[in-house]
């Protein structure tokens, strides 16, 4: 991995899911990193001590509520979603996977970061008749438009936890999903099961990658940022 010899400075949104806390824990170690600042609903209790970091409670749905906040960071990384999509309406999971999402990036290009970093999904298309996929996809068409000079898209298949968030059904797919590793070969690679530890390492170590342009990161790249 070649790290960037400039320092960096991260701004977070949704950094208490899954992904998020492994993903934020993880940075707060890199020595490349001087500021961090987490944006979201509630507080986040930091798992090692930095004079630099900061967490502030926000409303997602009111840039007013954090634009100031954003001046003078480098890199974005969001990994705010809907956890279980079919539990809401079409227009909430909108309003929080799109919407929300897109109006953080704006605020971000605005106040001049270079570096936007997404947790996505695989299979993500504007084109798709999956309404969730489509929308993902209609999301990731405009943050390309937005132009920033770096733009990564992870795309996961089923996200591994250690505990069951979502009751029966997400239990019996943790307990099956990674016994399917021998189906999922050559261009279907891609549908393997990630560990959230894996996934969250991943979309961390990137912020050191000297890279431009957008990149969309599926299941190997995801062992290769290891």
């Amino acid at each position: 991995m070649n790290a960037l010899t400039n320092k960096q400075s991260v701004i977070f949104l949704g950094a208490t899911g899954a992904v998020g806390s492994v993903v934020f824990n993880r940075v707060l170690g890199f020595s490349e990193v001087t500021d961090v600042l987490a944006l979201g609903r509630r507080t986040i209790n930091f798992e090692k001590t930095m004079a630099n970091v900061q967490s502030k409670v926000i409303d997602i749905h009111n840039t007013n509520t954090y634009a100031a906040y954003i001046k003078g960071y480098t890199t974005a990384i969001c990994t705010l979603g809907v956890g279980e999509p079919s539990k809401l309406s079409k227009a909430d999971f909108i309003k929080i996977d799109k919407t929300a999402v897109l109006a953080f990036a704006k605020a971000c290009k605005s106040k001049g970061v270079k570096h936007f970093q997404l947790l996505s999904s695989v299979g993500v298309s504007k084109h798709s008749r999956n309404f969730y996929l489509r929308t993902k996809g209609e999301l990731v068409d405009e943050l390309v438009r937005l132009g920033f000079e770096r733009l990564s898209v992870f795309e996961p298949s089923m996200i591994l936890t250690p505990q069951n968030r979502y009751g029966y059904t997400q239990a019996l797919t943790l307990f099956v999903w990674p016994k399917l590793d021998f189906i999922f070969q050559g261009k279907r690679r891609k549908y393997r099961g990630i560990k959230v530890e894996l996934l969250g390492n991943a979309i961390a170590n990137n912020i050191l990658q000297v890279k431009s342009g957008v990149e969309h990161l599926q299941y190997d790249e995801f062992i290769s940022l290891q």
